[in-house]
């Protein structure tokens, strides 16, 4: 095997390997990288299966340290064969799972090796939006190398739109081509290789697109009114030294090295850093930073870069509901900020779907109570804060009304032998939410006359019951029936028994939550 330039070059420590892929922000993949890399797979009849499988495989454990989207990186790829395609574009791919299917799900299309008809297309796809800075833009062309065409012209329109080309050939033919058509330098860009030997630059290949998308600069992220996240790509080698870093609001910091009371902050960071927070920041407020490398020879070149902390947004910083019934629930929030919420707004709608409704209420209400809802039901409430200067600022909670709990109409006692009775009764309804009925009543000692030495007993029965008959009942016994639905009891009768005689009398609940008959 034989390519261009030997695997041991190293230069600096490379942002992916040792920042991207182990990073020290906890729950993370470490940002630091931004820009576009657009994949020429040479997917022509010239390639075998077996080539093709080695460079998809290849694509995917090259670009996998990367954090993906907008604003970071973004993957798109094309198809060489007789009529070049995109098989995904920049917009595709926002996560490294997303990427790693759809770089193994693509299928060779065979055909002829239409280079110069692909790199047309890439040139629209890499073009510079107008009126906007183009971010760092890489062609990474992977190709066995036979008959690629006239490329010339194609690769010199993209080297003067400011697109670094990179190449990856499994052949060995053509490198006065390849040399003209990557970006200098050429021995970090240009990799003669077989397929099955591909691992081996790897990590080479990485780095020098790393050093492209990856510049020297501060980035920014995260910004709240009250803080700011600072990253950055190691500018230390080997984590020797540490950082100093300066911050503080713009109007103030006027000199990079100010120390005077109440204007720049200063951190002092560990080599191996590469980020910080920077917290209790005033909120729409522009501050500038600085990053000062300092090693054994002295501060080396500094970092620099601006952002304003958004403006505070004023709301509810609690919210609770109360009052929850079948139709209805309150919910409350504060603190009242009636100087500065010029009205509150609350929207509620059921879930998972359902019309959204909305009340609104002056700056200085709390609370208020939604009626006219569905039974059983959870909602999604949100409750929204309208500054006086326009913006908004919100916070939701969940809230369940209460299931409706028909009781009894009607219960009768009817004794059926000398220690049995038929007990019978009447629902308010017999809907979808009727589990059942519970049915409680003491039982006697048939050994024993004296009506102490009895025990209560009970027995569950399915809604379509409207009557039991009960053994073993004491003399004068209590019999209990109550609804019982999905999330509890509904409210029950009860009528007490005398001996052959049946007395019923409306009355009062007693203190289990039924109502008394006798």
């Amino acid at each position: 095997m034989t390519r261009l330039r030997a695997v041991c070059v190293v230069l600096v420590a490379a942002c992916v390997q040792a920042t991207c892929a182990h990073s020290t922000v906890p729950g993370s993949v470490f940002d630091c990288c931004q820009g576009d890399i657009l994949i020429l797979l040479d997917s022509s009849g010239s390639v075998s299966s077996y080539e093709y499988s080695f460079l998809r495989h290849f694509l995917v454990d090259l670009l996998h340290p990367f954090l993906l989207g907008r604003g970071r990186v973004r993957v798109g790829l094309v198809q060489v064969h007789t009529e070049p395609q995109v098989e995904f574009d920049f917009d595709t791919c926002i996560t490294q799972h997303a990427l790693q299917e759809a770089l193994l799900r693509t299928q060779q299309l065979h055909g002829d090796t239409n280079t110069e008809g692909a790199l047309l297309l890439a040139q629209r796809l890499l073009m510079k939006p107008l009126g906007h800075e183009a971010p760092p833009r890489v062609l990474l062309w992977l190709t066995d190398g036979v008959k690629p065409g006239n490329v010339d012209r194609p690769m010199a329109a993209l080297h003067q739109e400011g697109v670094s080309v990179l190449a990856v050939s499994t052949g060995h033919t053509n490198y006065h081509l390849f040399r003209q058509a990557v970006t200098p330098p050429i021995e970090e860009h240009l990799y003669f290789v077989d397929a099955e030997d591909m691992s081996i630059i790897t990590e080479d290949l990485r780095e020098a697109i790393t050093k492209l998308l990856c510049a020297e600069r501060l980035h920014v992220q995260d910004i709240t009114s009250h803080s700011a996240m600072l990253q950055w790509r190691p500018l230390l080698i080997g984590g020797l030294g540490h950082y100093e870093l300066q911050y503080g609001p713009e109007m103030l910091a006027s000199s990079q090295y100010s120390t005077e009371q109440g204007r720049n902050r200063t951190l002092i960071l560990l080599g191996e850093q590469s980020w910080a927070e920077l917290r209790d920041l005033q909120p729409d407020t522009p501050y500038r930073a600085w990053l000062i490398p300092h090693t054994q020879q002295g501060i080396t070149r500094s970092l620099t870069n601006s952002f304003r902390t958004l403006p505070e947004m004023l709301g509810p910083a609690t919210l609770s509901v109360s009052e929850s019934g079948p139709d209805r629930v309150r919910v409350s929030w504060g603190p009242v900020l009636p100087a500065q919420v010029h009205q509150y707004r609350v929207e509620y709608a059921p879930i998972p779907r359902g019309d959204v409704q909305t009340v609104t209420l002056s700056g200085r209400q709390n609370s208020t109570l939604l009626t006219q809802l569905q039974p059983d039901t959870q909602y999604l409430i949100t409750v929204i804060a309208v500054q006086s200067s326009g913006q908004e600022r919100a916070m939701s909670v969940r809230a369940c009304t209460q299931e409706v709990l028909p009781g009894l109409t009607d219960l009768q006692l009817t004794p059926v032998g000398l220690d049995s009775v038929k007990v019978d009764w009447r629902a308010w309804s017999e809907g979808a939410g009727l589990q059942g009925y519970w049915v409680r009543w003491e039982v006697g000692d048939r050994s024993s006359s004296s009506s102490s030495s009895s025990s209560s007993s009970s027995r569950y029965l399915p809604a379509q019951s409207l009557f039991t008959i009960l053994t073993r009942v004491s003399p004068a016994s209590r019999v209990c029936v109550s609804p019982v639905y999905r999330t509890a009891r509904g409210e029950g009768l009860c009528a007490a028994l005398c001996t052959h005689t049946q007395l019923l009398l409306h009355g009062s609940r007693d203190a289990s939550g039924f109502q008394r008959k006798r």
